[in-house]
């Protein structure tokens, strides 16, 4: 189980520190998400930091596994966020999406596995 919890956290820890430094980075694609989802682009940033702290706290997890659990459970909120605000608006463009929401349930599973 640790080689499973160690690939699946460090893919999910990738992709959504990936994320965040391009909405921290002022990417034009988040912007351009957050005008499609009726978002202010004031709360892209702020958006970002969230990605960022929860990408760090799914790491800190290796250490101290109740904050890496604690991290999945906060970025399948975030990512449940996201899919009601594209279904909000209509949009069905939900690829994305589903890939991230995966990667973060399975981090969220084998976090919960582990504890």
């Amino acid at each position: 189980m640790d080689v499973t919890y160690t690939i699946v956290t460090v893919v999910a820890a990738f992709f959504t520190g990936s994320a965040a430094a391009f909405y921290l980075l002022g990417h034009e694609y988040p912007k351009k998400q957050a005008d499609m989802k009726g978002i202010p682009r004031r709360y892209v940033p702020v958006l970002g930091l969230l990605l960022a702290a929860g990408s760090a706290a799914l790491l800190t997890g290796f250490a101290v596994r109740p904050v890496g659990a604690a991290a999945s459970i906060g970025l399948v909120l975030y990512f449940t966020g996201a899919l009601i605000a594209h279904l909000r608006v209509g949009s069905r463009d939900l690829v994305g999406w589903a890939i991230f929401a995966v990667t973060v349930l399975a981090a969220l599973a084998v976090n919960l596995a582990t504890l």
